[in-house]
């Protein structure tokens, strides 16, 4: 016997020729294919899920979220270390600047009846040529220094032998 239900729907749509039967055990079929399509899919994501589980475990139980945090803190603090140290070698290098980097000495008898030429000239420069010399003058009746002031390597006051001398070798030349 076979039943078939005329259905207005099924008529307009132009499918009334159709046999119901075939059209509930055909969606019966893809409903069944679904369901193991989707049995494979949750056994497949909970192998899934455990191979993730196993690689986020960490050494003795830590997690890889808690290495690559602090890994991220390390980082963090040398990237802040290294800006420090920069701004503070860039200070360093200002401050050298004005200090004495270049130094000439030259040690001569002021008088020839003095041995042992105790007498000197010292010159004293910073990075941009500007310092000072100290010419100390030994003789028998005493010792007497003085100083002139050097900047940008010259001198306004002549120089003696000596003091050029001590200015030239400061200078590097």
């Amino acid at each position: 016997m076979e039943t078939q239900v005329k259905s207005e729907f099924l008529s307009q749509i132009g499918l009334d020729s159709f046999d119901i039967g075939y059209v509930v055990v055909g969606l019966l079929i893809v409903t069944v294919l679904i369901l193991i399509l989707l049995i494979i899919q949750i056994k497949r994501t909970g192998k899934l899920k455990r191979r993730l589980d196993k690689f986020l475990l960490g050494k003795e139980g830590n997690s890889l979220e808690e290495d690559i945090r602090e890994l991220y803190e390390d980082n963090k603090f040398l990237k802040n270390s290294t800006e420090k140290n920069r701004d503070d070698i860039r200070t360093i290098f200002k401050r050298m600047e004005s200090v004495f980097q270049k130094m000439g000495l030259v040690k001569y008898d002021a008088f020839n009846q003095m041995g042992g030429q105790l007498s000197y000239s010292l010159v004293l420069l910073d990075e941009n040529d500007n310092g000072f010399i100290i010419n100390s003058v030994h003789s028998t009746e005493g010792c007497y220094s003085y100083s002139k002031e050097i900047r940008n390597g010259e001198n306004n006051i002549s120089l003696s032998a000596e003091e050029a001398e001590a200015l030239a070798i400061a200078k590097g030349k």
